[in-house]
């Protein structure tokens, strides 16, 4: 069971420092399992973070390496007809295919984004018996559409522009749904709710909730997405609705009975947003990190992840252990006793056990929009973002926060890291780093 967040920042949940917003079941299940205080993201932006949890590929050599809306079809931002990102590669081999090929049962709800109905990248053509939710990113921006898609079928909705069915609440019922369809046969989901990611919109009684609770200015909808009238506690009651469905969840396992044999991961696809009316210094989103979502700092690509898996992994236990998106293929692989090629990541399995000398055998590679790249070697951090193509280098052991560029003082470490992302990657003809295209020139 894996739950995935939209854009939830590593301190927008309690038992990883927030303080204004209730998280009880996400924080009861931190207490059941294990703390990763050093987990990142596959990419910080969602559809190359999704492709590289599906792959377990690092954005060096994943096939969706950026959001791509495929502009070349023609007005996709107002044609319906042209819903859905690139689609992901049939050659890709998926988690999902590993696990159907395994004899379980497959589900995908939530936000996809990885390609659209019949083509290469429907989720059913990748592995997955069941989806529910968006087949596109661009139309989970608003949280009443007027459809959603289960399977090959369109599920209409909202008629007329109506606001009755709230997405998230149908995905968390189509989970539950799923569950008591299982009958006690082996099943991987993986719950990929677009919370909290914009528009900021929920329904009132989860509105209620924080009512007063939050000096407010309304939001007016200049930087994007839907106006609000009191954005922060919109924010802060889609996150309190997210963990009260995960909690329904979780509880399912207990009433089927399979909590015990069930491993369960909670985490975020990367960083929390800046614009749309997300306050984000108020909820210290980031938790103390620089950066945020669609950057390549600490705060776009680390995020909250707990796992639970009882008889292996020790309750209110906690692990520093550097690790990626791209680790969990290979370690759910491994639970489950399922072969699979080499991949870039690696199992998890001995350091969810408590391992104490476990290291890292590799270096982390992150690149993103063409421009931006990251390298995690150790203590040491080297990324260029998209605002400026100089080499930045970070001690994250002793600057987490990435305050002091060493850059100039430690030419030699930015060099021994340079060879490390030169060597991590390959091109990608759908995707090319600004430097390839100027080479080529």
């Amino acid at each position: 069971m894996f739950i995935l967040a939209d854009d939830l920042g590593y301190g927008d949940v309690g038992c990883f420092g927030q303080q204004h917003i209730k998280t009880p079941n996400i924080d009861k299940l931190a207490t059941q399992g294990m703390k990763l205080t050093r987990h990142y993201s596959g990419s910080p932006v969602c559809a190359p973070s999704r492709c590289v949890l599906l792959t377990g590929k690092h954005t060096g050599n994943s096939y969706i390496r950026d959001n791509d809306e495929m502009n070349e079809r023609g007005d996709v931002w107002n044609d319906p007809a042209l819903e859905g990102q690139r689609p992901l590669a049939q050659s890709e081999i998926t988690m999902g295919e590993l696990f159907q090929g395994a004899g379980y049962n497959t589900s995908f709800i939530g936000k996809w984004g990885l390609g659209w109905t019949g083509t290469e990248g429907d989720p059913n053509a990748q592995g997955f018996d069941h989806f529910f939710g968006y087949i596109c990113q661009r139309v989970a921006h608003n949280y009443y559409p007027d459809h959603l898609h289960r399977n090959q079928q369109t599920i209409n909705i909202n008629p007329d522009g109506s606001e009755v069915d709230y997405s998230a609440d149908l995905m968390a019922t189509e989970a539950l749904d799923f569950l008591d369809k299982t009958n006690g046969q082996p099943f991987m989901m993986v719950y990929a709710t677009p919370v909290p990611h914009l528009a900021l919109q929920v329904p009132q009684d989860s509105l209620d909730e924080y009512k007063d609770a939050f000096e407010e200015t309304p939001y007016d909808g200049s930087k994007g997405y839907r106006p609000h009238e009191t954005p922060r506690a919109a924010y802060a009651a889609m996150i309190t609705r997210m963990d009260r469905d995960i909690g329904d969840i979780l509880d399912k396992l207990d009433e089927m009975g399979v909590a015990d044999n069930t491993l369960v991961v909670f985490t975020s696809d990367n960083g929390p947003s800046w614009i749309g009316g997300c306050d984000l210094e108020f909820f210290q989103s980031q938790g103390g990190l620089r950066g945020r979502k669609a950057q390549v700092y600490e705060g776009g690509l680390r995020v909250p992840t707990i796992v639970r898996w009882p008889g292996k992994v020790s309750a209110n236990s906690e692990s520093n252990y550097v690790s990626a998106f791209w680790d969990w293929l290979p370690t759910f692989c491994n639970a489950a006793n399922i072969e699979h090629q080499q991949l870039d990541g690696h199992s998890l399995v001995k350091v969810l056990e408590g391992a104490q000398d476990v290291r890292r055998p590799d270096a982390l590679y992150f690149e993103h929009a063409r421009q931006a790249q990251a390298i995690i070697d150790g203590d040491f951090k080297l990324l260029r973002s998209k605002q400026s193509a100089a080499w930045e280098l970070y001690n994250l052991r002793e600057d987490s926060a990435e305050t002091n560029n060493l850059a100039e003082q430690d030419q030699g470490k930015v060099v021994e890291l340079l060879e490390l992302v030169d060597n991590a990657r390959v091109k990608s003809e759908i995707f090319p780093l600004k430097v390839e295209l100027e080479t080529s020139k």
